[in-house]
C-alpha cells in the first residue's frame, strides 16, 4: 500500500511540473549592458566565426565601375626645333652667305711683274685677290714662299710675324739668288700648295705657290669681286680677260 502511494505521488508531481513548465510565462529579456567608452566588447572565438559567416560581404553594385584616378592630360605637343648648330657651322654658313655667287680668274700674265701690277689694280675693286702660278711641262712638286725681303733683318722680322700668326714649317733662305726669301713648305700637289699660299695671303703675307721642275711659268690672279667690280672695266684696266671661277676654291 505504501509503495502504491509513493508511485501515485511521483506521478502527480511529474504532471504538476510538466503543467508548470508548459504554462509558465516567458523569461524577461535581459537588459543590454552598456560598454564603457573606448572598451571593445569581448567575444568568444565561436561567436566571432559565426558573425563573420553571417555578415554579408560589402556589396558593390555590379554595374558600378571601379573608381580610378583621372588620367593626367596629355602633354602639349611641342613642335620639334632644329638643334643649335655648332659654332664652326654657324661661321661657315655666314662665310658662305657673304661669298658672292661668281668669282673670276685673270690670266695668264706675261710674267710675274705684270701679274704684280694687275694685282695692285684689281685690289681696288675686289675683296680678295689670290696670286696663282702654273707651269706647263714636267714638275717635281710645288713649293710656297715669300718673295725676298730687302735685308736679312726684314726677313727675320717677317718670320717672327709668321710664327706669331700660328704658321709653322718655314725657314729663311740666306744664300743664292733667293737670299732673304722665306720658304714655307713643299707639296706634292698643286691644290695643297695653293691652300697653303691662300691661308698665308688671308693672314696678310704675300705668299705664292710655285711648281718645282722645268716648264714655262704662267701667272694668274683669282679674284673675289667687291661691290664696285665690273668685269669689262677690270679687263680694260689689266688687259687680260677674266674667266669665271668657282668661289668655293677661294674660301
Amino acid at each position: 500500500m505504501l509503495i502504491r502511494a509513493l508511485v501515485v505521488l511521483l506521478i502527480v508531481l511529474n504532471l504538476g511540473v510538466a503543467a508548470w513548465w508548459t504554462l509558465r510565462a516567458p523569461p524577461p529579456t535581459p537588459a543590454a549592458i552598456e560598454q564603457p567608452l573606448g572598451v571593445a566588447r569581448l567575444q568568444l572565438a565561436s561567436e566571432a566565426r559565426t558573425t563573420a559567416k553571417a555578415a554579408p560581404a560589402a556589396a558593390v553594385p555590379a554595374e558600378t565601375a571601379p573608381v580610378t584616378a583621372p588620367a593626367p592630360p596629355p602633354a602639349a605637343a611641342v613642335p620639334p626645333t632644329a638643334a643649335t648648330p655648332p659654332a664652326q657651322e654657324v661661321v661657315a654658313a655666314k662665310a658662305a652667305a657673304a661669298m658672292p655667287a661668281q668669282c673670276y680668274s685673270f690670266g695668264p700674265f706675261a710674267d710675274a711683274a705684270a701679274a704684280k701690277n694687275a694685282h695692285e689694280v684689281l685690289m681696288a675693286v675686289a675683296t680678295k685677290v689670290v696670286p696663282r702660278e702654273t707651269r706647263s711641262g714636267t714638275t717635281r712638286g710645288w713649293r710656297v714662299l715669300l718673295p725676298a725681303a730687302a735685308s736679312l733683318a726684314d726677313a727675320q722680322a717677317t718670320a717672327q710675324r709668321i710664327a706669331a700668326a700660328g704658321f709653322g714649317d718655314y725657314f729663311i733662305v740666306r744664300e743664292g739668288s733667293e737670299a732673304n726669301s722665306i720658304a714655307l713648305g713643299r707639296y706634292r700637289s698643286e691644290d695643297s700648295a695653293n691652300r697653303r699660299a691662300q691661308s698665308l695671303v688671308a693672314a696678310g703675307f704675300p705668299a705664292r705657290a710655285e711648281p718645282l721642275g722645268e716648264g714655262r711659268a704662267s701667272y694668274w690672279l683669282d679674284l673675289v669681286p667687291g661691290p664696285s667690280f665690273d668685269p669689262a672695266r677690270a679687263q680694260a684696266a689689266v688687259q687680260v680677260a677674266p674667266r669665271p671661277l668657282d668661289c668655293t676654291r677661294l674660301k
